[in-house]
């Protein structure tokens, strides 16, 4: 009996010892840009939660989102992959037929075959109109996900009791409050009561803020009282604030200490509502920095050295490479994976990316479609990639100097460079989707893709 015990003993010792599988979080706001936060230097706006979450991590100050519109960011983040190459090129407002397909593999997917759950709250929009909720086209619980309370697109009429979340395929109906704040009262519900918290898990929250139409409670409006932009500034503290709640439900949990907890904004800003890409040029729908560079938070205790800062440049899609990494999962061997681990960055170490950071954005100026970098160049083309600029962003962070003219060596090995990596991707990714898109060119282009 004794000898029984003892052995009793020792597995107990050795299921103790052994170290629990991380859980990932992975917070994105909605047209947030890169200078709509104290945490990256706006003097007006209030950002504490985004404060002490940098205070406990790492923050980046060259953190990119994978196009300068929301669809296709949010594609690159599931599957590590370019949105041209994943299929989901364009942003899904419409009746459109592009969609993320079951043939792309998420990390939920592969997390959820480990034994972790899963769990996604807010905005989706890697759906049309007609196909969200629809079952003849893949939802979220096709893509790796146990739970998940969505939107296709925008909170409907605004932020302010929204009416259109789906609940596991069942609509939910009016609900009371901000989306910001219902989206994470939902993640802590899921998280307190519906999770088993024997196993690890993985939960992407995805708020609606500050994208249009703009509601913004009056606690939060208040704090900029008698300020031009007090409705929008008020919405990013609103979103800020329900971070916080997402923070606290995992101390609550006792899950924050083994949790990598990832926050950043699917795109640039709409400065017609109000938005700040503090200085970078671009915004919202830019190859441009202002376009892409986004907010970049990340969170791992004993993993991440607290209050550091790195500008090691990392993109949306690193993201999936990432979770893998830290869970031990191999990645997919039959196809091309852009994004790369963020591990090194964490420390502010260079990462090798075997494909280069490459944008291309439909609905960009004609004459900035395409944007690849490498090191500190940037290059820049236009749709029919036959004129290009060239700038050494990391000195030149506002891209005030085009280079192209007078290092014309330089600008054709970049050239080069995009134009493989393009022509890789054009041959990978569903180009039928948009070699016959019908919406017509925009903002100067000849294409409209």
């Amino acid at each position: 009996m004794l000898s029984g015990l003892g052995t009793t003993s020792m597995a107990d010792q050795s299921d103790a010892a052994a170290p629990a599988k991380p859980n990932v979080v992975i917070f994105v706001a909605d047209d947030m840009g890169w200078g709509d936060s104290a945490t990256y230097g706006n003097p007006l706006i209030q950002t504490p939660n985004m404060d002490k979450l940098a205070s406990q991590g790492v923050k980046f100050t060259q953190c990119y989102s994978a196009c300068g519109v929301c669809s296709p960011s949010r594609s690159a983040i599931l599957t590590g992959r370019t949105p041209y190459r994943n299929g989901v090129w364009r942003h899904l407002s419409g009746n459109h037929e592009a969609h993320l397909r079951t043939s792309e593999i998420t990390f939920p997917e592969l997390l959820k075959e480990k034994g972790y759950e899963t769990c996604h709250v807010g905005k989706w929009h890697l759906l049309s109109k007609q196909q969200f909720s629809n079952p003849d086209y893949p939802q979220p619980g096709d893509h790796g996900y146990d739970y998940w309370m969505f939107t296709q697109n925008n909170a409907i009429p605004s932020h302010k009791n929204p009416n259109n979340f789906v609940r596991n395929g069942e609509p939910v109906g009016e609900l009371e409050g901000y989306s910001a704040q219902l989206v994470a009262d939902e993640a802590a519900h899921w998280l307190k009561d519906i999770h088993d918290p024997k196993k690890p898990f993985a939960m992407t929250v995805w708020v609606h803020e500050p994208h249009s139409p703009i509601a913004t409670d009056t606690r939060f409006q208040a704090l900029y009282k008698g300020h031009e932009n007090s409705k929008y500034m008020g919405n990013i503290t609103q979103m800020d604030n329900a971070l916080g709640m997402v923070m606290d439900a995992l101390d609550a949990q006792g899950v924050s200490d083994n949790t990598l907890l990832f926050f950043t904004s699917d795109n640039g800003p709409v400065p017609n509502f109000g938005g700040s890409s503090g200085g970078l040029r671009g915004n919202k729908r830019s190859q441009y920095e202002g376009g892409i560079r986004v907010p970049g938070l990340a969170r791992w205790p004993g993993h991440i050295a607290p209050g550091t800062t790195s500008d090691v440049p990392v993109i949306g899609s690193d993201l999936f490479a990432t979770v893998l990494d830290i869970t031990g999962i191999p990645q997919p061997t039959d196809r091309t994976i852009d994004g790369v681990s963020m591990l090194p960055a964490f420390s502010g170490k260079p990462v090798q990316r075997p494909v280069p950071l490459f944008w291309r954005t439909h609905v960009s100026g004609g004459n900035e479609r395409v944007a690849l970098r490498i090191g500190d160049w940037k290059i820049v083309g236009n749709d029919l990639l036959t004129e290009f600029q060239l700038y050494e962003v990391q000195k030149d962070w506002k891209e005030e100097n085009n280079l192209a003219a007078k290092m014309p060596e330089k600008l054709d090995e970049m050239k080069k460079v995009l134009l493989r990596t393009w022509k890789q991707i054009e041959a990978e990714g569903p180009s039928e989707w948009w070699k016959n898109e019908r919406q017509k060119p925009s903002r100067g282009a000849k294409l409209n893709y």
